[in-house]
């Protein structure tokens, strides 16, 4: 754990999924919380005490100018709601500071296709926290589509529901905060159509020839619970839900003319795999986390940052811009509100 030279990561916005972040920090050889942005400097100082020793303190501030000019930050993770990325990774970007984005990096693929320029430009990494996709699930998972195990692939199904509450001030109801239920857990639909897809093609991913999309908007004007089918090249479909109005088991299946692939709980944070075959028993691969799950995209960044790159390989540009595209494509269909 001591071996590697310290990485010092910055947190902005140290909200609810900044805990997971930084708790992360611990299973990966040579991370710390070195700074914090926020503008409430109390909830800045609590978070900061909750996560780093008092021997060690993590610098506190409200600077952002001063923060991202700050030779002992290494790297910044972006953890705002949506409607905030753009501006903080502009900013990061601009300054040289390598950049971990919660996802979605922003809400347009316009947007999002001009802070991936300015990243090439300024030669500066920059990556989409979209943490499934390091799992060590989606290890095994890997090896089983690319070996073959379920035969041609013919369809998949998820969900992503649960229950909550709506109150039109929180981020998920706001849509001055990036809300609705796409954005804020659909992506993770459509990120794993994406990898399947790309595990059966050789890393390539078709584009969606059809969409059938429905959409449920709260009264806030944001979407409450999203219904979509993509239609692929040769027959292959995608059916997924995601919503704030109800709850589900959250699984994600693969179809295929031998077997079926499954995540069988809460599948964009899944501990385990099974391979389905017909009048066989289920194989069950645990996989669980080292931590809480981030560390294998902080380990990633961490990395990359340190091979001069601008981008993850596995976590591409090109896959965020794709994600991207694709909810636009999808949100279009949307009913006006």
């Amino acid at each position: 754990m001591t071996s590697d030279p310290l990485f010092r990561w910055a947190v902005i916005g140290p909200g609810g999924i900044a805990n997971r972040f930084a708790d992360a920090l611990a299973a990966v050889p040579g991370a710390r919380l070195a700074a914090v942005f926020a503008r409430d400097a109390a909830k800045g100082r609590a978070y900061a005490g909750r996560w780093q020793p008092a021997d060690a303190p993590a610098r506190v501030t409200a600077d952002l100018d001063a923060l991202l000019a700050d030779p002992a930050v290494d790297a910044v993770y972006v953890a705002t709601p949506h409607s905030h990325h753009g501006g903080f990774v502009r900013a990061a970007l601009a300054a040289g500071k390598p950049v971990l984005c919660e996802k979605p990096l922003v809400t347009t693929h316009a947007e999002g296709a001009e802070l991936v320029a300015l990243a090439r430009e300024r030669g500066v990494f920059l990556m989409e926290a979209l943490w499934t996709r390091f799992l060590p699930a989606y290890a095994q998972a890997a090896r089983w589509l690319r070996d073959g195990a379920i035969g041609e692939l013919r369809a998949m199904q998820s969900s992503f529901c649960f229950a909550s509450a709506y109150d039109p001030a929180h981020r998920q109801w706001n849509p001055a905060l990036g809300g609705g239920a796409l954005w804020d857990i659909g992506i993770y639909n459509l990120a794993a159509t994406r990898w399947v897809l790309q595990q059966m093609h050789g890393g390539d991913c078709p584009e969606p020839e059809a969409l059938d999309v429905r959409a449920r908007l709260a009264p806030t004007g944001v979407d409450a619970a999203v219904e979509a089918t993509l239609h692929f090249p040769g027959g292959v479909t995608s059916q997924f839900r995601c919503g704030f109005d109800a709850m589900s088991i959250n699984a994600f299946e693969a179809l295929g003319s031998r077997a079926a692939l499954r995540f069988p709980r809460d599948f964009w944070q899944a501990e385990s795999v099974e391979l389905v075959r017909r009048k066989q028993p289920v194989e069950q691969v645990a996989a669980p986390f080292a931590r809480n799950g981030f560390e294998g995209e902080i380990a990633e960044a961490q990395a990359c940052i340190r091979a001069g790159l601008v981008e993850s390989p596995r976590m591409p540009h090109a896959e965020t811009l794709a994600l991207l595209r694709w909810m636009d494509a999808i949100r279009a269909r949307f009913p006006q509100p």
